[in-house]
């Protein structure tokens, strides 16, 4: 397995957020972790990519407990876009790609033409190309939001972790940031989603998460079932299956209360 989880737990101020979750992420898939607000996704990801420690529990790279790998080390495996991932330095679009080659960088590697064609290659992998020189202040949501992709292509890792990365983006942007992430065959994806559409449509297996556990582990078909999506969202759905075996949810509108009519008599 490329990253595996053993019965870890986190809490913090008194209070369990991640409760005994176990998981393995199989070589070159797209893994989705969904679940409403507050159910442990982010601290989830945060867990899987060393950024936080678990209380309990042990996280594996390639058959290695993190806990005993460096920094570096770990980022030349694995990449993560966090949620809010920003800068406020006055920085160029390529400037903001190239830091992705930071982990490979060191005294007896410094930057060399490689790292520009690698630079120059996951830039255009984003259709940023173009806009190489702007400085970052200038750019539109979307626009960051590839270059932070691309800065993650950059690092040549092996596992690409994304935490709700169509966060504040249009439809169309949505979409196509994506699949582009789709299209990278040679990574495992694991990436916390927002939509449970979209994670339908663009993952092979997803894990959904409550109360800061996993209470569902599977392919799209078997883990977004209406029965489900009802229990864990609170929320009425149909399930479409396609005949490609895609499947669709459509979201029932909420029952509005009766309201009770007080007629007050005036005197």
């Amino acid at each position: 397995m490329t990253l595996s989880a053993r019965n870890i737990s986190w809490a913090t101020g008194g209070h369990t957020i991640i409760d005994d979750v176990s998981l393995d992420i199989v070589p070159g898939e797209f893994f989705g972790i969904v679940g409403p607000n507050g159910s442990g996704k982010t601290s989830l990801i945060s867990l899987l990519a060393s950024l936080r420690k678990p209380k309990r529990g042990d996280v594996q790279l390639f058959g290695q407990s993190m806990a005993g790998l460096g920094r570096r080390e770990v980022s030349q495996k694995i990449a993560v876009v966090e949620q809010h991932a920003e800068t406020t330095e006055r920085i160029t679009a390529r400037q903001a790609v190239e830091l992705g080659r930071t982990p490979h960088l060191g005294a007896l590697t410094p930057w060399s033409k490689e790292d520009d064609v690698i630079v120059d290659a996951a830039l255009g992998e984003v259709k940023m190309a173009g806009l190489a020189h702007r400085l970052w202040h200038t750019l539109s949501g979307g626009e960051r939001q590839r270059l932070h992709i691309a800065r993650a292509l950059a690092q040549e890792p092996q596992i690409l972790i994304l935490d709700e990365p169509t966060n504040h983006l249009d439809i169309s942007h949505q979409l196509g940031l994506l699949e582009l992430v789709r299209q990278q065959r040679a990574l495992t994806v694991i990436a916390a989603l927002h939509d449970l559409n979209h994670a339908a449509m663009f993952c092979d297996r997803i894990a959904v998460m409550h109360g800061g556990k996993i209470v569902a582990l599977g392919t799209p078909v078997e883990t977004l079932t209406s029965g489900l999506v009802a229990e864990v969202f609170g929320v009425t759905a149909e399930i479409e299956h396609s005949q490609d075996g895609e499947l669709q949810i459509r979201y029932r509108r909420p029952k509005a209360p009766k309201l009770r009519l007080q007629v007050v008599q005036s005197c």
